[in-house]
């Protein structure tokens, strides 16, 4: 890490009522005082009113290391947020001694000073895009370091189980058993389980921060485009008594209770001819294979035969199921039906029954979001180290099934431990750190 000064403007690019500037770095005050008007010392975490380079009046704040965001000596001017005086003051401050930042280098010496984690670091990206309440709130649990503690007391385990291995290589001479091969495999199976489940979390995790995938599937002219229109509040597809009128798959999202939810309308399930509906069934069932929730659409109107079993069995033959919800809507419930088949009744053209699919859409991803103890895994970089570890941590457990030598368990251990400390930082690489702080806006 550099050790000179940093500057830039921290809040978004544009004109607004007030712009902020952060400057850090050990030369902080070097380059802010004399720029000030008065060029009085900065009295700690206390806003003082002064002119800004004779550019402007606004406030200085001086927040001094280690109790920085950054962990350095920084100083925080709030001035207007003409664009004139934001160059202006940004270019005063550069002419003085500081370096323009690099994008995300506040949050990188944040996590190199140990102010952060790195899970915590990237967790900041995520709370500045945050746009929906769930997002908020996954992005500021994994930020206050939830997640971090879950991921600690894992490696913690592992650094005991290694403990115990290496010391059976120190004493190897004398054919010395520090711990039984049984209750090793029983305390990895432990760490494989947990490891498990944050791996299952992905998939609420991910749709949380990017939005819940829902596919609407069902035969042609059961009343998807129409459920969705009913859906979104809005004439968003084509409506039409014609068979095979969507073609392709139809992708709007929406708020409800805090919670995005992307719905995908898609072409009817049957069997076609036609090249071009046949590319769309395609597509529908390649989304509903992604979607974490299906809206299996049918008439009520109509008997309730196998097809809607073996549509949905054609479709989910590949998939995962695990944290995959399906719901049969049937549609059409102001004509007259003879039965009440289990699931959603609605009327998508009269808009009854679509609160309570609503209700329950946000139910099965609140109850999914509960699970694991709350701690969700959202982040790609995470997932695949989480499953490097689980690998490392099976060939563990097959070397202690096998009664394998101490040495060799031991270097499936440390490399369960390595994957698991990329999570964190507590391994790291220069390529690592620029890849992730490069996705970060100048100023954060």
């Amino acid at each position: 890490m550099r050790n000179d000064t940093i500057a830039a403007v921290s809040t978004p690019a544009g004109m607004g009522g007030v712009a902020v500037l952060r400057v850090s770095g050990a030369g902080a005050l070097d380059v802010v005082l004399p720029l000030l008007e008065p060029a009085t010392p900065l009295p700690p975490r206390r806003a003082s009113l002064r002119t800004l380079a004779g550019i402007d009046q606004g406030l200085a704040v001086y927040l001094p290391a280690p109790n920085s965001y950054t962990g350095e000596d920084t100083v925080e001017l709030s001035c207007h947020g003409s664009l004139y005086v934001q160059q202006a003051l940004l270019q005063a401050l550069l002419d003085a001694g500081a370096r323009l930042a690099e994008p995300g280098e506040f949050t990188r010496r944040a996590f190199l000073n140990g102010r952060l984690n790195l899970s915590q670091a990237e967790a900041v990206a995520d709370l500045i895009e945050a746009a929906t309440p769930t997002q908020h709130r996954l992005a500021t649990s994994q930020l206050r370091g939830a997640y971090a503690n879950e991921l600690k007391a894992l490696r913690q385990q592992l650094v005991d189980l290694t403990s115990l291995m290496e010391l059976e290589l120190d004493f190897s001479q004398e054919d010395v058993e520090f711990a039984d091969r049984g209750t090793l495999l029983g305390l990895v199976t432990q760490l494989q389980d947990r490891v498990q489940g944050l791996l299952g979390s992905f998939a609420t995790g991910n749709a949380l921060k990017r939005g819940v995938p829902v596919a609407i599937l069902g035969r042609p002219n059961a009343g998807k485009s129409t459920l969705l229109n009913a859906l979104l509040g809005d004439e968003r597809a084509i409506v039409s008594p014609i068979p095979g009128t969507t073609r392709d798959t139809i992708e709007e999202t929406m708020t409800i209770d805090g919670i995005t939810f992307r719905f995908i309308d898609t072409a009817g399930l049957r069997q076609s001819d036609d090249a071009l509906e046949a590319l769309g069934i395609e597509r529908s069932i390649k989304a509903a294979r992604q979607a974490t929730i299906l809206l299996y659409v049918r008439n009520i109107t109509m008997p309730f035969d196998d097809y809607a079993l073996t549509d949905i069995t054609d479709i989910t033959d590949e998939c995962d199921m695990r944290n995959k919800h399906i719901f049969f809507v049937h549609n059409k419930c102001d004509l007259p039906h003879k039965s009440n088949p289990p699931g959603h009744i609605v009327s998508a053209k009269e808009g009854i029954g679509i609160d309570s699919l609503k209700e329950s859409m946000v139910a099965v991803i609140k109850n999914d979001a509960a699970a694991n103890d709350g701690v969700l895994i959202s982040n790609l970089r995470h997932y695949e180290a989480l499953g490097r570890t689980r690998d490392a941590l099976r060939h563990v457990a097959e070397g202690l099934e096998r009664q394998m030598p101490a040495d060799l368990v031991a270097v499936d251990l440390r490399d369960a431990l390595y994957h698991l400390g990329s999570i964190t930082g507590d391994v790291t690489s220069n390529e690592l750190l620029q890849n992730i702080f490069s996705r970060f806006c100048v100023g954060k």
